[in-house]
């Protein structure tokens, strides 16, 4: 039977990237399939006030307290403080449906390059060349990246994600959704925020509890 783990993410969402060693370690549960939905948390570039940039920085403490991802100087003291920083979901949502369209093994990937180059590295990465950099470093084609994302059906994928999210009766990011068959489950992914590891297990139960009463 068909087990998927929908990851609603955002490339530019602070505790999606402290997700990222939960999404680590749902990806290596056996038998278990990981598909990536971005949810276009900023739906157009916006520049942020520094009071909001002032929150977000301490939003970025408590997700490196609790996750252990590294938050790299060039972020916190440049990128995080500049008042012409600007976030975009959708460059960067379509960086990674290019990426899996080229090869689904690379979406994943991506997603991460696009976080590291943000939250650790302080690049701009809503810019096509910083995004056309990441395809490159991790094993894609440039030529090929660039006309993926410039098909990319961004504005689809966005609202189809809120269309799940809708259904499932989520609003925020990150939101993983547990689908055995046609049943879908919600999944308490907050308990296991400093725990990937039984983060995995938990997944691994789940799956086999529900494989066997759907049988």
């Amino acid at each position: 039977m068909t087990a998927i783990l929908h990851y609603i993410y955002d490339p530019l969402c602070g505790w999606c990237y402290g997700a990222e060693p939960l999404v680590n370690a749902a990806a290596a549960v056996e038998g278990l399939a990981l598909e990536l939905h971005g949810g276009g948390l900023w739906p157009r570039p916006t520049r942020l006030p520094e009071e909001t940039r002032r929150y977000i920085q301490q939003a970025d403490a408590r997700v490196a307290g609790i996750s252990g991802q590294p938050y790299g100087q060039a972020y916190l003291n440049d990128l995080l403080l500049d008042p012409n920083m600007v976030l975009d979901s959708k460059p960067t949502t379509a960086a990674v449906l290019a990426a899996r369209s080229l090869d689904a093994a690379k979406a994943l990937p991506m997603l991460k390059g696009i976080q590291h180059a943000h939250y650790e590295q302080g690049h701009h990465v809503v810019q096509r060349e910083v995004l056309c950099d990441i395809a490159e470093a991790i094993g894609l084609e440039r030529a090929a990246f660039e006309q993926a994302m410039q098909n990319a059906d961004t504005e689809t994928h966005i609202a189809e994600t809120q269309s799940l999210m809708a259904k499932v009766g989520v609003a925020g990011f990150p939101t993983f959704v547990l689908q055995i068959g046609n049943e879908l489950f919600g999944v308490p992914h907050q308990r296991f925020a400093s725990d990937a590891a039984g983060f995995g297990a938990w997944l691994a139960e789940q799956l086999r509890a529900r494989q066997t009463t759907t049988a």
